[in-house]
Protein backbone atom coordinates (compact mmCIF):
# COMPACT_ATOMS: atom_id res chain seq x y z
CA UNK A 1 0.00 0.00 0.00
CA UNK A 2 1.07 3.32 -0.67
CA UNK A 3 2.05 6.07 1.70
CA UNK A 4 0.75 9.85 0.83
CA UNK A 5 4.14 10.55 0.21
CA UNK A 6 4.68 7.82 -2.38
CA UNK A 7 0.77 8.43 -3.79
CA UNK A 8 2.33 12.41 -4.74
CA UNK A 9 5.69 11.24 -5.94
CA UNK A 10 7.02 12.46 -9.22
CA UNK A 11 8.27 11.69 -12.36
CA UNK A 12 7.21 14.76 -15.11
CA UNK A 13 3.22 14.38 -15.94
CA UNK A 14 3.91 16.64 -19.29
CA UNK A 15 6.67 13.77 -20.27
CA UNK A 16 4.47 11.11 -19.51
CA UNK A 17 1.45 12.21 -21.28
CA UNK A 18 3.21 13.44 -23.73
CA UNK A 19 4.67 10.44 -24.38
CA UNK A 20 1.34 8.65 -24.78
CA UNK A 21 0.85 7.91 -28.79
CA UNK A 22 -3.04 5.82 -29.85
CA UNK A 23 -3.21 3.73 -32.94
CA UNK A 24 -5.57 5.91 -35.28
CA UNK A 25 -8.10 2.88 -35.45
CA UNK A 26 -8.95 3.89 -31.88
CA UNK A 27 -8.44 7.18 -32.15
CA UNK A 28 -11.09 7.15 -34.71
CA UNK A 29 -13.41 5.70 -32.69
CA UNK A 30 -13.49 7.93 -29.40
CA UNK A 31 -15.40 10.66 -28.67
CA UNK A 32 -14.92 14.23 -29.63
CA UNK A 33 -13.98 15.93 -27.00
CA UNK A 34 -15.73 18.77 -25.45
CA UNK A 35 -13.15 21.36 -24.47
CA UNK A 36 -12.51 24.60 -26.52
CA UNK A 37 -10.67 24.33 -29.37
CA UNK A 38 -8.44 26.43 -31.31
CA UNK A 39 -10.95 28.08 -33.75
CA UNK A 40 -14.17 25.81 -31.61
CA UNK A 41 -17.07 27.79 -29.70
CA UNK A 42 -16.36 29.68 -26.48
CA UNK A 43 -18.18 27.26 -23.92
CA UNK A 44 -20.48 29.32 -21.78
CA UNK A 45 -22.69 25.82 -21.83
CA UNK A 46 -22.14 23.69 -18.68
CA UNK A 47 -21.43 25.80 -15.44
CA UNK A 48 -17.91 24.56 -15.98
CA UNK A 49 -14.36 26.41 -14.49
CA UNK A 50 -13.10 28.42 -17.36
CA UNK A 51 -9.98 28.95 -15.54
CA UNK A 52 -9.22 25.07 -14.97
CA UNK A 53 -8.21 23.38 -12.36
CA UNK A 54 -5.59 25.16 -9.56
CA UNK A 55 -2.18 25.79 -11.05
CA UNK A 56 -0.77 23.10 -7.96
CA UNK A 57 -2.96 20.45 -9.68
CA UNK A 58 -1.36 20.99 -12.96
CA UNK A 59 2.34 21.19 -11.30
CA UNK A 60 1.42 17.25 -10.46
CA UNK A 61 3.86 14.52 -11.73
CA UNK A 62 3.48 11.20 -13.03
CA UNK A 63 -0.38 10.77 -13.27
CA UNK A 64 0.81 7.09 -13.91
CA UNK A 65 2.27 6.36 -10.81
CA UNK A 66 0.48 3.33 -9.01
CA UNK A 67 -2.20 2.71 -12.18
CA UNK A 68 -1.53 -0.99 -12.27
CA UNK A 69 -3.11 -1.39 -8.71
CA UNK A 70 -6.67 -1.13 -8.02
CA UNK A 71 -7.81 2.31 -6.55
CA UNK A 72 -9.32 1.09 -3.35
CA UNK A 73 -5.83 0.55 -1.67
CA UNK A 74 -5.52 4.53 -1.95
CA UNK A 75 -9.01 5.93 -1.56
CA UNK A 76 -9.29 5.82 2.28
CA UNK A 77 -6.55 9.41 1.55
CA UNK A 78 -9.70 10.57 0.28
CA UNK A 79 -12.47 10.04 2.91
CA UNK A 80 -10.10 10.79 5.93
CA UNK A 81 -9.32 14.21 3.85
CA UNK A 82 -12.28 14.83 3.72
CA UNK A 83 -13.93 13.49 7.47
CA UNK A 84 -11.02 16.34 8.49
CA UNK A 85 -12.11 18.90 6.03
CA UNK A 86 -15.50 18.60 7.25
CA UNK A 87 -14.55 17.68 11.00
CA UNK A 88 -16.66 14.22 10.72
CA UNK A 89 -16.20 10.99 11.12
CA UNK A 90 -15.37 8.70 8.07
CA UNK A 91 -18.46 6.74 7.92
CA UNK A 92 -20.46 9.76 7.57
CA UNK A 93 -18.59 10.48 4.36
CA UNK A 94 -19.15 8.81 0.71
CA UNK A 95 -17.45 9.25 -2.18
CA UNK A 96 -18.53 9.36 -6.15
CA UNK A 97 -17.72 8.98 -9.56
CA UNK A 98 -18.74 12.93 -9.36
CA UNK A 99 -21.56 14.51 -7.19
CA UNK A 100 -24.16 12.93 -9.79
CA UNK A 101 -23.66 9.21 -8.46
CA UNK A 102 -24.42 10.75 -5.00
CA UNK A 103 -27.59 11.33 -6.89
CA UNK A 104 -28.27 7.95 -8.20
CA UNK A 105 -27.58 6.10 -5.08
CA UNK A 106 -29.50 7.90 -3.05
CA UNK A 107 -32.00 7.36 -6.04
CA UNK A 108 -31.39 3.71 -5.42
CA UNK A 109 -31.69 3.61 -1.88
CA UNK A 110 -34.37 5.25 -1.08
CA UNK A 111 -36.70 5.36 -4.14
CA UNK A 112 -38.45 2.69 -6.40
CA UNK A 113 -41.88 1.09 -7.40
CA UNK A 114 -44.74 3.26 -5.44
CA UNK A 115 -42.29 6.09 -3.95
CA UNK A 116 -41.96 9.61 -5.01
CA UNK A 117 -39.37 12.23 -6.10
CA UNK A 118 -40.22 15.47 -4.89
CA UNK A 119 -38.00 18.00 -7.05
CA UNK A 120 -38.15 21.55 -8.12
CA UNK A 121 -39.07 22.68 -12.16
CA UNK A 122 -36.90 23.56 -13.45
CA UNK A 123 -33.85 22.39 -11.60
CA UNK A 124 -30.62 19.73 -12.15
CA UNK A 125 -32.27 17.30 -14.36
CA UNK A 126 -30.32 14.11 -13.24
CA UNK A 127 -32.26 13.20 -10.04
CA UNK A 128 -35.29 12.60 -11.99
CA UNK A 129 -33.71 10.29 -14.47
CA UNK A 130 -32.42 8.32 -12.23
CA UNK A 131 -35.62 8.08 -10.17
CA UNK A 132 -37.19 6.79 -13.61
CA UNK A 133 -35.23 3.94 -13.55
CA UNK A 134 -35.70 2.42 -10.38
CA UNK A 135 -39.90 3.24 -11.68
CA UNK A 136 -40.52 5.78 -8.73
CA UNK A 137 -43.16 8.46 -9.66
CA UNK A 138 -41.71 12.13 -10.32
CA UNK A 139 -43.66 15.02 -9.00
CA UNK A 140 -42.14 18.37 -9.90
CA UNK A 141 -43.37 21.49 -8.33
CA UNK A 142 -42.38 24.46 -10.30
CA UNK A 143 -40.64 27.62 -8.79
CA UNK A 144 -42.08 30.16 -6.40
CA UNK A 145 -42.49 33.66 -8.04
CA UNK A 146 -39.17 34.70 -6.58
CA UNK A 147 -37.52 31.43 -8.22
CA UNK A 148 -36.70 30.10 -5.06
CA UNK A 149 -37.84 26.47 -4.16
CA UNK A 150 -41.23 26.64 -3.64
CA UNK A 151 -41.24 25.00 0.06
CA UNK A 152 -44.75 24.85 0.68
CA UNK A 153 -46.22 23.24 -2.33
CA UNK A 154 -43.35 20.69 -2.49
CA UNK A 155 -44.85 19.61 1.38
CA UNK A 156 -47.99 19.50 0.06
CA UNK A 157 -47.07 17.52 -2.57
CA UNK A 158 -45.08 15.23 -0.15
CA UNK A 159 -46.89 12.11 1.67
CA UNK A 160 -46.02 8.84 3.21
CA UNK A 161 -44.75 7.43 -0.21
CA UNK A 162 -42.90 10.15 -0.75
CA UNK A 163 -39.03 8.62 -0.36
CA UNK A 164 -37.19 11.21 -1.49
CA UNK A 165 -37.28 15.18 -2.12
CA UNK A 166 -33.99 16.67 -4.19
CA UNK A 167 -33.17 20.53 -3.22
CA UNK A 168 -30.67 22.34 -5.13
CA UNK A 169 -29.10 25.12 -3.18
CA UNK A 170 -27.98 27.41 -4.87
CA UNK A 171 -30.35 25.81 -7.74
CA UNK A 172 -29.43 24.94 -11.08
CA UNK A 173 -30.46 26.54 -13.45
CA UNK A 174 -31.90 29.74 -11.74
CA UNK A 175 -28.61 30.69 -9.76
CA UNK A 176 -29.84 31.68 -6.71
CA UNK A 177 -31.07 30.60 -3.10
CA UNK A 178 -33.84 29.38 -0.96
CA UNK A 179 -33.08 30.92 2.80
CA UNK A 180 -31.92 28.11 5.52
CA UNK A 181 -34.54 28.72 8.04
CA UNK A 182 -37.16 27.79 5.53
CA UNK A 183 -35.47 24.60 4.44
CA UNK A 184 -34.93 23.51 8.22
CA UNK A 185 -38.76 24.37 8.83
CA UNK A 186 -39.59 22.35 5.45
CA UNK A 187 -37.32 19.24 6.58
CA UNK A 188 -39.16 19.33 10.29
CA UNK A 189 -42.47 19.20 8.76
CA UNK A 190 -41.87 16.09 6.16
CA UNK A 191 -42.81 12.74 6.56
CA UNK A 192 -40.62 10.84 9.06
CA UNK A 193 -39.22 8.53 6.85
CA UNK A 194 -39.12 10.85 3.66
CA UNK A 195 -35.12 11.73 2.79
CA UNK A 196 -33.62 15.30 1.68
CA UNK A 197 -31.14 15.08 -0.76
CA UNK A 198 -29.80 19.10 -0.87
CA UNK A 199 -26.95 19.51 -3.54
CA UNK A 200 -24.28 22.14 -2.76
CA UNK A 201 -22.72 21.79 -6.12
CA UNK A 202 -22.64 25.42 -6.00
CA UNK A 203 -21.51 26.09 -2.22
CA UNK A 204 -18.04 27.03 -2.26
CA UNK A 205 -19.05 30.34 -5.16
CA UNK A 206 -22.04 31.51 -2.67
CA UNK A 207 -20.14 34.07 -0.47
CA UNK A 208 -21.51 35.22 2.69
CA UNK A 209 -24.92 35.62 2.68
CA UNK A 210 -27.74 35.92 6.04
CA UNK A 211 -29.92 33.55 4.23
CA UNK A 212 -27.25 30.46 3.76
CA UNK A 213 -25.47 28.31 5.51
CA UNK A 214 -23.92 24.72 4.07
CA UNK A 215 -25.62 21.76 5.91
CA UNK A 216 -22.72 20.20 6.44
CA UNK A 217 -21.25 23.60 7.88
CA UNK A 218 -24.09 23.38 10.39
CA UNK A 219 -25.77 19.89 9.99
CA UNK A 220 -29.17 19.84 11.37
CA UNK A 221 -29.51 16.35 13.78
CA UNK A 222 -31.40 14.51 11.35
CA UNK A 223 -30.74 11.18 9.46
CA UNK A 224 -32.70 12.01 6.68
CA UNK A 225 -30.76 14.76 5.15
CA UNK A 226 -27.72 14.22 2.53
CA UNK A 227 -25.55 16.70 1.40
CA UNK A 228 -23.99 16.00 -1.86
CA UNK A 229 -20.72 18.22 -3.33
CA UNK A 230 -18.37 17.83 -5.99
CA UNK A 231 -15.13 18.70 -7.41
CA UNK A 232 -16.46 20.13 -10.98
CA UNK A 233 -17.00 23.07 -10.16
CA UNK A 234 -14.12 25.47 -8.42
CA UNK A 235 -12.12 22.95 -8.43
CA UNK A 236 -11.94 22.79 -12.28
CA UNK A 237 -12.07 19.08 -12.45
CA UNK A 238 -15.24 18.45 -14.48
CA UNK A 239 -14.14 15.96 -16.61
CA UNK A 240 -12.33 13.87 -14.05
CA UNK A 241 -15.75 13.03 -11.97
CA UNK A 242 -15.32 13.36 -8.19
CA UNK A 243 -17.82 13.42 -5.54
CA UNK A 244 -18.97 12.71 -2.17
CA UNK A 245 -21.91 12.52 -0.19
CA UNK A 246 -22.34 13.72 3.72
CA UNK A 247 -24.86 12.44 5.92
CA UNK A 248 -25.20 10.34 9.23
CA UNK A 249 -23.44 7.10 9.74
CA UNK A 250 -26.29 4.90 9.34
CA UNK A 251 -27.57 6.53 5.84
CA UNK A 252 -24.16 6.76 4.11
CA UNK A 253 -24.06 3.09 5.15
CA UNK A 254 -27.56 2.53 3.15
CA UNK A 255 -25.66 4.97 0.50
CA UNK A 256 -22.45 3.39 0.39
CA UNK A 257 -24.60 -0.58 -0.60
CA UNK A 258 -25.99 0.93 -4.10
CA UNK A 259 -22.37 2.87 -4.76
CA UNK A 260 -20.34 1.41 -7.74
CA UNK A 261 -16.84 -0.23 -6.51
CA UNK A 262 -13.75 1.35 -7.07
CA UNK A 263 -15.50 4.52 -8.66
CA UNK A 264 -12.65 6.79 -8.11
CA UNK A 265 -9.70 6.53 -10.00
CA UNK A 266 -6.32 7.21 -9.15
CA UNK A 267 -5.84 10.54 -11.48
CA UNK A 268 -8.84 12.29 -10.31
CA UNK A 269 -8.43 11.28 -6.56
CA UNK A 270 -4.54 12.45 -6.51
CA UNK A 271 -5.98 15.93 -8.38
CA UNK A 272 -8.65 16.27 -5.73
CA UNK A 273 -5.97 15.62 -2.66
CA UNK A 274 -4.45 18.38 -4.14
CA UNK A 275 -6.83 20.83 -4.47
CA UNK A 276 -8.29 20.38 -1.53
CA UNK A 277 -4.85 21.25 0.41
CA UNK A 278 -4.68 24.19 -1.69
CA UNK A 279 -6.36 26.76 0.16
CA UNK A 280 -4.75 29.80 -1.38
CA UNK A 281 -5.88 28.61 -5.04
CA UNK A 282 -9.68 28.09 -3.63
CA UNK A 283 -9.55 31.51 -2.06
CA UNK A 284 -8.63 32.94 -5.37
CA UNK A 285 -10.64 31.35 -7.34
CA UNK A 286 -13.66 32.37 -4.94
CA UNK A 287 -12.30 36.49 -5.41
CA UNK A 288 -11.90 35.83 -9.01
CA UNK A 289 -15.60 34.27 -9.41
CA UNK A 290 -17.25 37.07 -7.55
CA UNK A 291 -15.17 39.53 -9.40
CA UNK A 292 -16.49 37.94 -12.97
CA UNK A 293 -20.23 37.83 -11.89
CA UNK A 294 -19.91 41.40 -10.26
CA UNK A 295 -18.70 42.74 -13.86
CA UNK A 296 -21.53 40.30 -15.85
CA UNK A 297 -24.00 42.33 -13.54
CA UNK A 298 -22.47 45.71 -14.33
CA UNK A 299 -22.54 44.79 -17.93
CA UNK A 300 -26.36 43.79 -17.37
CA UNK A 301 -27.41 46.86 -15.53
CA UNK A 302 -25.99 48.89 -18.39
CA UNK A 303 -27.79 47.57 -20.71
CA UNK A 304 -31.10 47.60 -18.43
CA UNK A 305 -31.55 43.88 -18.44
CA UNK A 306 -32.01 42.10 -15.16
CA UNK A 307 -30.39 39.00 -14.20
CA UNK A 308 -31.72 36.64 -11.26
CA UNK A 309 -29.38 37.74 -8.71
CA UNK A 310 -26.55 34.44 -8.85
CA UNK A 311 -24.85 32.90 -6.17
CA UNK A 312 -22.79 30.45 -8.51
CA UNK A 313 -20.69 30.62 -11.40
CA UNK A 314 -23.57 31.16 -13.90
CA UNK A 315 -26.37 33.76 -14.51
CA UNK A 316 -29.76 32.96 -15.48
CA UNK A 317 -30.95 35.78 -17.61
CA UNK A 318 -34.42 37.01 -19.30
CA UNK A 319 -33.69 37.64 -22.95
CA UNK A 320 -36.96 39.16 -23.78
CA UNK A 321 -37.47 36.44 -27.23
CA UNK A 322 -37.59 33.17 -27.19
CA UNK A 323 -34.63 31.25 -26.00
CA UNK A 324 -33.93 28.71 -28.88
CA UNK A 325 -33.47 31.19 -30.83
CA UNK A 326 -30.85 33.24 -28.73
CA UNK A 327 -29.29 30.17 -28.18
CA UNK A 328 -29.09 30.06 -32.16
CA UNK A 329 -28.20 33.33 -32.75
CA UNK A 330 -25.03 32.52 -30.17
CA UNK A 331 -24.42 29.64 -32.00
CA UNK A 332 -24.04 30.98 -35.13
CA UNK A 333 -21.02 33.46 -33.67
CA UNK A 334 -19.23 30.53 -32.09
CA UNK A 335 -20.74 30.39 -28.43
CA UNK A 336 -22.05 28.08 -26.98
CA UNK A 337 -24.77 29.09 -23.83
CA UNK A 338 -27.22 27.08 -21.63
CA UNK A 339 -29.73 25.00 -23.24
CA UNK A 340 -33.51 25.49 -22.27
CA UNK A 341 -35.13 25.42 -19.20
CA UNK A 342 -38.68 25.14 -19.43
CA UNK A 343 -41.20 26.56 -18.16
CA UNK A 344 -38.91 29.53 -18.25
CA UNK A 345 -38.98 30.00 -22.51
CA UNK A 346 -37.35 33.03 -22.50
CA UNK A 347 -34.11 32.84 -19.96
CA UNK A 348 -31.05 32.04 -21.11
CA UNK A 349 -28.46 30.37 -18.32
CA UNK A 350 -24.87 31.97 -19.08
CA UNK A 351 -21.93 30.15 -17.23
CA UNK A 352 -18.75 32.66 -16.83
CA UNK A 353 -16.31 32.68 -18.58
CA UNK A 354 -12.48 34.98 -18.76
CA UNK A 355 -12.80 38.44 -18.83
CA UNK A 356 -11.65 37.78 -22.64
CA UNK A 357 -14.21 35.13 -23.32
CA UNK A 358 -17.20 37.71 -21.55
CA UNK A 359 -16.11 40.81 -23.72
CA UNK A 360 -16.80 38.46 -27.00
CA UNK A 361 -20.57 37.52 -25.14
CA UNK A 362 -21.13 40.76 -24.99
CA UNK A 363 -20.35 42.09 -28.12
CA UNK A 364 -22.80 38.77 -29.73
CA UNK A 365 -25.27 39.86 -27.22
CA UNK A 366 -25.79 43.19 -28.42
CA UNK A 367 -25.65 41.98 -32.36
CA UNK A 368 -29.51 40.57 -31.09
CA UNK A 369 -30.80 43.60 -31.28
Amino acid sequence: MLTRRDFFKTAGWGAAVASVSLPSDLLAWTEPSRAAQPGGPILLNSNENAYGPFPSVLALSNPFDGVNRYPDHHSDLVTERLAALHKLPQDCIVTGCGSTEILRIAANAFLGPGKKLIMAAPTFEAIEHYASVVNADVIKVPLAANFAHDLGAMLRAAGPDTGLVYICNPNNPTANLTPRKDLEDFISRLPKNTYVLIDEAYHDFVGPQPDYVSFIERPLDDNRVIVARTFSKIYGLAGMRMGYGVAAKQTTAQLRRQKLEDSLNIFVMRCGLTSLDDSAAHQQAQQRNAADRDQFMKQAAARKLKPIPSSTNFIMMESGRPVRSVIAHFSKNNIAVGRPFPPMDTCVRISLGTPEQMKEFWRVWDMLG
